[in-house]
């Protein structure tokens, strides 16, 4: 049986979310298969600016704005590595191509673009990611731990971290007060 991949997804954890780490948490799925899956917190800013991990990895940074740009907290799994979600795609080392127009990059060549002002037009930059085994996204899901939304770009890209969890739970097109956190009950 072919599973549906939530690929290009937004998980949107719903307000009883246990877990601290994913409280008000925006996710976004850049793989889902039979092997598990995997994305990257959209909406949480770690409190290091792109200035200060540039400079840990002795890259200079010249544009001001660009600096000043915050690294998110992409999730509890291996939190020391970076990853860019971007927008175009490019050709980069280690990228893993989510749609036409969104990757996800790994390698150092792209955040060297960056300093010289030859990255990517849109992007962001975090430390760690989100993971899920085989099935256990599904069984969170079902639990009733996430709702899912196709992804719009423009929230990540676009609208203030502090704005994206609101805009993504619009795109549901309910008000997210009426949800309950009980199974089966309005």
């Amino acid at each position: 049986m072919e599973s549906l991949s939530l690929s290009n997804q937004f998980l949107i954890a719903m307000p009883n979310m246990a877990d601290p780490l994913f409280a008000r948490a925006l996710v976004y799925l850049c793989e889902h298969g039979e092997q598990g899956a995997m994305g990257l917190i959209v909406n949480k800013p770690s409190g290091v600016a792109l200035a200060q991990l540039f400079d840990q990895i002795d890259l200079a940074l010249d544009k001001s704005e660009t600096g000043s740009h915050p690294v998110y907290f992409g999730g509890p799994v291996q939190p020391d590595r970076g990853f860019v979600l971007h927008s175009p795609t490019g050709n980069w080392q280690s990228s893993l191509q989510i749609t036409d127009q969104i990757a996800l990059t790994t390698s150092k060549d792209i955040l060297v673009a960056v300093s010289e002002d030859k990255g990517p037009g849109q992007f962001i930059v975090t430390l760690g990611y989100s993971g899920w085994q085989s099935g256990q996204l599904e069984s969170e899901i079902a639990a009733n731990g996430w709702l899912t939304v196709d992804a719009d770009p423009a929230i990540i890209f676009a609208r203030p971290p502090e704005e994206r969890y609101d805009c993504a739970m619009a795109l549901l097109g309910f008000d997210p007060s009426l949800l309950s956190g009980d199974i089966g009950h309005a």
